[in-house]
């Protein structure tokens, strides 16, 4: 009886049904919650308002949509999944967007910067996770390098006079100095790498909270204030776009940092090596490839962006916190997963979080009457549901988390 429920009700199928009972919420939330005669109005400061639909009708339209959309996939199915679940994804966000601005203003260029800005440090920690495990060391310890350097860069900031450039740089340094102890422990005496990522998080915890009451708030090191935000000339009078090139300056260099792994990790001999080490290590061996000092340069390659990571939370707020990176390495973790071990598939992903993220702190500036506690969560939630829908289906390198004897 179950294996004919298995036959009958394939991954496809579900993703049909639930498409089709996504576009019946929508249908049912707006006849139940949305005012006839509102409209949700999405506005840019130097255009003014860029649209303003009928919020009801709008909703019943993208409700039947997706109900279409869910009934050609169990009619005749799409090509592709990610077309269903793109089509999907995009309507339904749509159709959220619409609903929490009924009969309000959302500044929509500003929703897309903050989603960009809270995508920076997952994406930098994805990056970091890239690295290693494509050389097939697995990585949690992000979290912990990320929460390193954070410290870093307001102690060498204020040491320095306030210059926050030697703080990004001394959290660089910190995160490869954490990330050179996990590869210590996990490469060279083949630790369990999850123990070691979990004993370099603790670590972190406890270690930087002591350092801040013993050291750095008694000498009174822990304000030299936010780095300056960065603006592009020209670039920045742009409308809907121009608010993206006045940021922090750690989104510009996350963005030339992606832009760079992308092609070293996929375009040079140092990339394939990498890659053939992560899925190969005997036959990478064999052809004269270094598999231990491989695995060594891409790990602390990772926690020198990792660290650059943790400096984003400390220089922007201009002071450090306890454990103010928040879990965001593991969820950084998630993006990489999410966006299969790639440089822009983990981007791409971590805009999903990040646009999470970002619709959680418009929802309170809107006054949507949802508990906050319920709007903090959506990230985190985002993140289980992701993993449980992606992990099994999401191919690691082979090789990944398994030390190396070299013969």
């Amino acid at each position: 009886m179950f294996e004919e429920w298995r036959q009958v009700l394939t991954r496809e199928r579900m993703l049909g049904i639930a498409s089709v009972i996504i576009g019946l919420i929508i249908i049912a939330v707006s006849y139940q919650f949305v005012e006839g005669g509102q409209v949700a109005q999405f506005f840019d400061d130097k255009l003014g308002t860029l649209f303003a639909p009928p919020s009801q009708s709008t909703l019943y339209i993208l409700g039947a949509l997706c109900c279409f959309v869910g009934g050609w996939q169990l009619y005749k199915g799409f090509r592709s999944i990610n077309v269903l679940l793109g089509t999907v994804g995009f309507l339904a966000v749509a159709s959220f967007l619409i609903g929490i601005t009924s009969g309000q203003r959302m500044n929509l260029p500003g929703l897309l910067q903050t989603t960009l800005t809270s995508a920076t440090p997952l994406t930098l920690g994805a990056l970091s996770g890239v690295f290693c495990e494509r050389a097939a060391v697995i990585n949690i310890a992000i979290e912990g390098m990320m929460l390193f350097g954070a410290f870093a860069a307001i102690a060498a900031t204020s040491l320095s006079g306030g210059n926050h450039w030697i703080g990004m740089l001394a959290a660089m340094l910190v995160g490869g100095l954490m990330a050179a102890l996990h590869a210590v422990l996990s490469v060279t005496y083949k630790v369990d790498q999850i123990i070691s990522g979990t004993v370099i998080n603790i670590l972190a915890v406890g270690a930087t909270r002591y350092m801040k009451l013993r050291l750095l708030s008694p000498a009174g090191l822990n304000s030299p204030g936010p780095i300056p935000t960065m603006r592009i000339p020209f670039l920045v009078d742009l409308p809907i776009v121009g608010k993206f090139f006045e940021n922090n300056p750690t989104v510009f260099i996350m963005l030339i940092l992606l832009v760079v792994v992308q092609f070293i990790m996929f375009y040079t001999p140092w990339g394939l090596r990498t890659r053939s080490v992560g899925e190969h290590p005997r036959a990478a061996d064999t052809v004269g490839i270094d598999v231990i000092r491989t695995r060594y340069m891409n790990v602390i390659i990772g926690g020198l962006i990792a660290g650059v990571g943790g400096a984003y939370f400390s220089l922007g707020l201009g002071q450090f916190e306890d454990n103010m990176t928040h879990g965001q390495g593991f969820i950084a973790l998630a993006a990489m997963i999410f966006g299969n071990w790639t440089p822009l598939g983990s981007f791409f992903s971590a805009l999903i979080f990040g646009f999470a993220d970002a619709v959680q702190g418009k929802m309170q500036a809107l006054k949507v009457p949802l508990p906050p506690e319920f709007l903090q969560m959506a990230p985190y939630i985002l993140t289980m549901i992701i993993l449980a829908g992606v992990i099994g289906r999401a191919v690691p390198p082979a090789a990944d988390g398994q030390p190396y004897e070299k013969q």
